[in-house]
């Protein structure tokens, strides 16, 4: 499948009942899906492993790179299996108890076993990613009294929220733990990690994952105000960070949020760390065919801010429209790009943490490309590090990666403005090479002869080194 340079920013798609077929993943990649992500809050692991061959597959078949995110649970509460769906009424009393199953119809189930020890008389508790809400009256033993001050439908394995809680929740569970092998053994792209409030949390998990000899890389989720309060030190942890604006804006008021998520994408930018948004994207599309004018001004102001992706989730899953909600979302990338307000510093700080040689190269390509009036970036690399720091410039042109590693070609469906190509190239840069090259660029990359191009790789060998050099090439001479 041939790549179409138009879209820059990257989208991760929930892969759910609604694109369960062959046929769906096929128009999702199609329509610009870049990454899937499975959501193990839902679903058995069976279930995950069928999904996550299916994507493999069709990737196969297309010939292109698509990343698969293995999104863990993590300490979130759910309401447990109800007997049938229970519509709260305002001034109603209602129960909460730890168990998975409903047995008493008068009893809601929670599977969290701490939820009577971490409320009190006057606690807030919110359900269904706060729609509903109740206030606690007092707490009996393992019962907790409430009254519902903000009624609707209740169903089944709905989210429920204690803002401002103390509760010692675990960073990563014993569920977790599980997926977190499933995603090693068959190969996952990223983790995410969820409610993650502390750098610890992250580290945490990379020991989990290194426990099970991998090194695949942590998305953080920021979810939870403490996150907020740690946001430097989480981020330069992890290595891609995910605003989950759904449970931040449970826990912080909702006007709180398009702040919180303006900073977190500026320290990521800062960090050079790539950033998803997520949450409610393009919510009305899990019904309606077409979207609400605030959400599209939503999308195209993540876009604005620096994200360097977009998630859709319900919108994919389990909507309606799952197919058109993913080419809705590649247009208003597309169109966003193209506006004059799509403007980035290019004086980006040179990070002490990072390989200064690395940055200084990147950080030159993309100063030389309107020199030369250059069409793409040709990026040599094996595990795709300068590739990363060129993508968070956010350069004018195409940034095309080649490696000599199918793994770094699906990570890198995660990074603004990169395309890549799986090549066995790993040889001095001689006259026959750039031969082959230019072969490349012309048949499979879409560049004409004449064209301009800025090579960034390594030397003696081209992809396996660190990079260190920089040279401009005209295709064919």
């Amino acid at each position: 499948m041939k790549n179409n340079y138009s879209k820059r920013t990257k989208i991760v798609a929930t892969i759910g009942p609604a694109v369960s077929s062959k046929e769906a993943v096929v128009s999702l990649i199609k329509a610009g899906a870049n990454v899937f992500r499975l959501n193990t809050s839902h679903g058995t692991l069976d279930d995950h492993k069928q999904k996550f061959d299916l994507i493999r597959q069709v990737s196969n078949e297309l010939d292109t790179y698509c990343a698969i995110m293995v999104d863990l649970q993590g300490p979130k509460i759910r309401v447990g299996n109800l007997l049938h769906e229970i519509n709260l009424l305002n001034g109603q009393e209602v129960i909460f108890s730890h168990m998975l199953n409903q047995t008493d119809e008068k009893v809601i189930p929670v599977d969290y076993q701490g939820i009577a020890n971490d409320v009190k008389k006057g606690s807030k508790i919110l359900l269904d990613d706060g729609k509903l809400a109740v206030v606690v009256e007092d707490v009996d033993g393992n019962l907790v009294r409430a009254t519902v001050v903000n009624g609707g439908v209740l169903k089944s394995r709905k989210g429920l929220n204690i803002p401002g809680s103390t509760a010692s929740l675990n960073a990563v569970t014993q569920k977790d733990i599980e997926y977190i092998k499933f995603a090693v053994d068959a190969g996952a792209d990223f983790i995410a990690l969820s409610f993650v409030r502390q750098k610890d949390d992250v580290l945490l998990a990379k020991k989990y994952i290194n426990d099970f000899n991998s090194n695949i890389p942590v998305i953080a989720k920021l979810e939870k105000p403490q996150a907020i309060d740690n946001l430097q030190e989480i981020i330069s942890v992890a290595d891609c960070v995910m605003v989950a604006r759904g449970d931040l804006g449970i826990e912080l008021s909702p006007v709180e949020v398009p702040i919180c998520q303006k900073l977190i994408i500026s320290e990521c930018n800062k960090q050079k760390k790539p950033v998803i948004v997520a949450t409610q994207m393009l919510e009305s599309m899990i019904n309606e065919p077409i979207p609400t004018r605030a959400e599209v001004s939503d999308v195209a102001n993540a876009i604005i801010d620096g994200a360097d992706a977009v998630m859709l989730s319900g919108e994919t899953s389990v909507g309606k429209f799952a197919i058109e909600a993913v080419q809705t979302m590649s247009k208003i990338a597309e169109h966003t790009e193209n506006s004059v307000f799509y403007q980035f510093d290019k004086d980006f700080e040179m990070s002490e943490d990072m390989a200064l040689t690395r940055q200084a190269i990147v950080f030159g390509a993309d100063k030389m490309l309107k020199y030369v009036n250059a069409k793409a970036v040709l990026s040599f690399s094996h595990f795709g590090y300068s590739t990363r720091l060129m993508s968070k410039l956010k350069p004018s042109v195409p940034i095309i990666l080649v490696s000599d590693l199918e793994e770094t070609c699906r990570k890198m469906s995660l990074a603004w403005g990169v395309y890549p190509f799986h090549k066995k190239w790993d040889n001095v840069l001689t006259g026959d090479l750039l031969l082959k090259i230019d072969e490349f660029l012309i048949n499979e990359a879409g560049l004409k002869k004449g064209d301009y191009i800025v090579i960034t790789g390594s030397a003696p060998n081209l992809i396996t080194g660190r990079t260190n050099f920089v040279r401009v090439h005209k295709i064919g001479t």
